[in-house]
């Protein structure tokens, strides 16, 4: 066995002091999906299959019961900020 003079019990309470003091840790920024869909003029239906998700789907990132991840902020963000090359695309 191999002793070290490591506290990890210290470590872990500093790291959450640092998290909550918003020093480290990831921030995401998630889009606001209705905002987005608004500005495009499209139904929630035709967002959706515009963006190739379910309208449910779509439904739970507008409440606020699910966040979109990966793939499909990347896409809200392409949307967001350059709506045509969606419709574009889409078309």
């Amino acid at each position: 066995m191999r002793k070290t003079d490591r506290n990890i019990g210290a470590e872990i309470l500093e790291g959450i002091q640092q998290i909550k003091r918003g020093e480290v840790g990831r921030i995401t920024t998630v889009p606001s999906v209705a905002k987005i869909r608004g500005r495009i003029g499209l139904s929630q239906s035709e967002f959706a299959r515009l963006i190739g998700v379910s309208v449910r789907t779509l439904q739970e990132w507008e409440q606020g019961r699910r966040a979109p991840s990966g793939p499909a902020r990347t896409l809200l963000m392409v949307a967001d900020k350059n709506p045509k090359a969606l419709l574009d695309v889409a078309a």
